[in-house]
This record gives C-alpha cells, structure tokens and sequence, in this order.
C-alpha cells in the first residue's frame, strides 16, 4: 500500500499550507463533461515536439517528420495529454490554484492523427481522503473520440494532490500502487538539457505564470520559475521515442510517471530506462542535485 507521504510531494513542502476548504467528495465525483469539441492543427503538433527537443537534429529523417508538414508526419504520444481540461472543476468548493499536479498517465488506443477534431468526455474517477494534515488525492481522466466517427482515440488521466482538503480524522487512504522499477541498473539513460523550454511549453499547455516570473514562483513556493509537469513528461517520452523506439511513434501504447521534485530551467535531465518486453521502466533526475523529479514511470510499448 502506498504510504500518506509518498502521496505528498517535497515540492509542496516549501509551501505555505493553505486553511481547509469544504469540498464534497460525493459532488465532486458526479462532475461529468460530455461531448465537450476539442481539436489540434498540424502546427500544434509541431509546437509540441520542439518545445520537448524534437528537432534538434533537422538532417535526421526520423525526427524530421514530427516538425515538418513536407511529408508523412508523425505525432509524440503523451501530446494526447494536452486535452486533459481539469477547468470543470474550479467550482467544485476548492482553490484551484491550491493543487498540487502529482500524476499523469496516458492510454494510447491508436496513434494520434497529425491534426483531429475530438469529442472529449470528462470525469472524476478518484477521491482519496488522506486526512487534514495532507489533503485529498483527486484523479481526473478524460476519453478523446474523433468527432468524425467516434472513434476512440485515448483515455489521459491525471491525479491531484488537494492540499488542505482532507477530513479531520480520517483514516490512512489505500491508494493505487505505484509502479514498481527494476532493482538493477538502468539498462539505457538519454540526458536533456532545459534552457528556454519553460517559455516554449507555456504555449502549448500551462499559461501559468509561475513557470516564468520569480515572484509568481517564489508566492507559490519555489526559489524560481519551474517547469511544467508535463514538460518533464514529455520529456520521458522524447528519450523512450528515440533510444528505444527510433522515433517510430506507433510503438508507444501507454504511459505513467508521478512527479516527485520540480525542474528549473537549466537542469539537465536525465531518463533512464529499464526495458522488459513491452514494458519500459523510468525515472527523470536532475544529478546536479540528486534529485528524481519524475519516478515510478511505465511506457507500454504496442505488441
């Protein structure tokens, strides 16, 4: 069983801890958004890639195809989790700005299509009542359809850390497992150094200030501005595509991590890789300063 504090984060350590806030599990979990439009253009897949590193390397055929609209292109997988809107629930009796993003998982049906018109169907699939010393963990999951024929193209999930919103007394809460990784050396490892990615991500998923301004950072607990989540998993992703996959992003089915420590711009980020059939193993640190940022990750790889 997964412990209280393997739930909370050190990131939210450094943070003032927020007065409780008088959420109803039971209202929380019958919020629903159906049939919500949702679509992506093949720019928007560009923009994508290069603010994760793709394109580094334009002689490169295989990279080549996920920044250039010239030929066949191809798509990053977890750009799927882009389209996972939590905005149906910042009137559900929290503060939003209050929570704390701790996972993301993707599920990968077919690959996703250069550009689509969707149909996105939300929901609440988790409240985890872990006490009013940490908070509630919420998981949020949303299923993607192509609008044209309803085709299923993906599940994307993500998990919250409420803090400030667990009940007074409540009991140790049996939280999903994490991933378990291998007890050897990693197999494969890919560094990537982050510079201006902070600027680059903002525009393709979180506007959110914190990533760039040091008093936004600093007010919400941070020495300095800090990288998306999602940019670290992106990340993962970008070094499973090109040391595993040779870029070959039909291959990637599925994907999880838990974000552990914030990323600043200029760390260098190391993935390492644990490979097992189709399953691939990982973690992200920054050595500079022993910290694993991303861990317990899981890519499933197609059959």
């Amino acid at each position: 069983t997964t412990t209280i504090e393997s739930a909370m984060p050190p990131r939210c350590s450094t943070r003032t801890k927020p007065a409780a806030m008088p959420v109803n599990p039971d209202l929380l979990m019958d919020r629903r958004v159906e049939d919500e439009p949702c679509s992506y253009s093949e720019r928007d897949s560009i923009q994508y890639a290069l603010a994760i590193g793709v394109g580094s390397d334009p002689s490169k055929p295989p990279e080549l195809a996920y920044v250039y609209e010239g030929g066949p292109m191809r798509t990053v997988p977890t750009m799927a989790n882009r389209f996972l809107d939590c905005g149906f629930l910042k009137d559900s009796g929290w503060n939003f700005e209050n929570l704390v993003h701790v996972g993301e998982r993707l599920e990968l049906y077919r690959p996703l299509p250069p550009r689509a018109d969707m149909l996105a169907n939300r929901s609440v699939t988790g409240f985890f009542n872990l006490g009013k010393d940490v908070g509630a963990l919420v998981s949020v999951d949303t299923e993607l359809r192509l609008a044209k024929d309803n085709t299923v193209l993906a599940n994307v999930g993500r998990s919250y850390l409420a803090r400030g919103d667990g009940s007074e007394g409540a009991r140790a809460a049996v939280l999903p497992k994490p991933h378990p990784l291998p007890q050897r050396i990693a197999d494969l490892s890919c560094d990537f150094q982050a510079r201006n990615q902070a600027l680059a991500f903002r525009l393709v998923d979180s506007m959110n200030p914190v990533h760039v301004e040091l008093q936004s950072a600093r007010r919400a607990g941070f020495e300095r501005p800090v990288l998306q989540g999602r940019f670290t998993y992106g990340i993962a992703c970008h070094a499973i595509l090109k040391t595993i996959c040779d870029y070959d992003f039909t291959l990637i089915a599925g994907m999880e991590v838990r974000f552990t420590a914030p990323v600043y711009p200029g760390d260098l980020i190391r993935t390492e890789m644990w490979q097992d059939g189709n399953a691939v193993s990982f973690r992200c640190l920054v050595p500079t300063r022993n910290a694993v940022v991303a861990d317990h990750g899981k890519c499933v790889l197609a059959a």
